[in-house]
């Protein structure tokens, strides 16, 4: 019964969404009311045939997937709770935490020689220790968005950096996965609505991870540092979580005993950089 009434929720919603509201074009004379299924499929990043199935109470959507077609059919908080409860979910709520807390900023302090770097759950990079800045890997541009790991990955890609084809497709569906989780967890925050509707349309790459999911566990992953000033170090990306700040933290190591840490070790002892640096809105170089 629950799923019926979900479904007949969503249709009724659909068909009574002013197209232009959503910021769709006039096109001619429309032969149905509100939008078409494949027009809430496109928003919300799901197929029109799961929206069908959806609607005749067929299917049973994740809590990303109800939050996806509020956020598609932009409804209040009155329709999206409702939403949540015939889909069996709890309404979430809030803005993404942006604050590094004493814990996680001594957390950053305590790598030392390790390059380290936070992010929030958006990807938006809060604070580096001086071991990640010593690497020099990447100018910045300009952009409001240049700390952004994602923005970075998908749009203006850090020229220091440099993946095999499988590193960088692994690379790239786990920060798409991770971000996900975080509108499902901050649906109203507009920063976070405002990062993912500016990569779907301009990145066809981010676009279609969006539209298929894949389910990422734990995440480890090899790049190529190359220093402005000559020579390459490779390194292992490792991501840990923050629970208490919602944050994630992500270390890069050398192997023991290899060229790379030798260089690594001799980079960051000249480089005479702060221990930990809380950044903001310039560039990453």
């Amino acid at each position: 019964m629950a799923l019926r009434d979900l479904g007949a929720a969503v249709r009724w919603l659909r068909e009574n969404t002013d197209p232009a509201s959503v910021g769709l074009p006039a096109r001619g004379v429309r032969r149905v009311r509100g939008l078409r299924r494949e027009e809430l499929a496109d928003l919300a990043g799901v197929s029109a045939d799961y929206v069908r199935r959806l609607e005749q109470g067929r299917s049973h959507p994740s809590a990303g997937v109800v939050s996806a077609i509020a956020r598609a059919l932009q409804v209040g908080r009155a329709d999206y709770e409702r939403l949540c409860a015939l889909a069996g979910y709890a309404a979430v709520d809030g803005q993404v935490p942006r604050a590094a807390g004493v814990g996680a900023m001594r957390l950053l302090d305590r790598f030392g020689a390790t390059p380290v770097f936070l992010t929030d759950a958006a990807w938006n990079v809060v604070a580096v220790n001086g071991a990640w800045l010593a690497l020099k890997c990447g100018a910045p541009t300009g952009h409001a968005r240049d700390w952004n790991v994602a923005w970075r990955t998908f749009r203006s890609a850090l020229g220091g950096i440099s993946r095999t084809d499988e590193r960088a497709a692994g690379f790239q569906a786990m920060l798409v996965a991770r971000l996900r989780g975080t509108c499902v967890r901050y649906p109203a925050d507009a920063s976070l609505a405002g990062l993912v509707d500016e990569l779907r349309s301009t990145s066809r790459p981010f676009d279609t991870l969006w539209r298929t999911p894949r389910t990422v566990g734990g995440y480890e992953n090899r790049a190529v540092f190359r220093h402005p000033e000559g020579g390459e170090i490779t390194l292992d990306g490792t991501l840990l979580d923050v629970p208490g700040d919602d944050l994630m933290a992500v270390v890069l190591t050398a192997a023991p005993g290899s060229a790379d840490a030798a260089r690594l070790g001799e980079l960051v002892g000249a480089s005479g950089r702060p221990s930990v640096v809380r950044v903001g809105q310039a560039g990453p170089g």
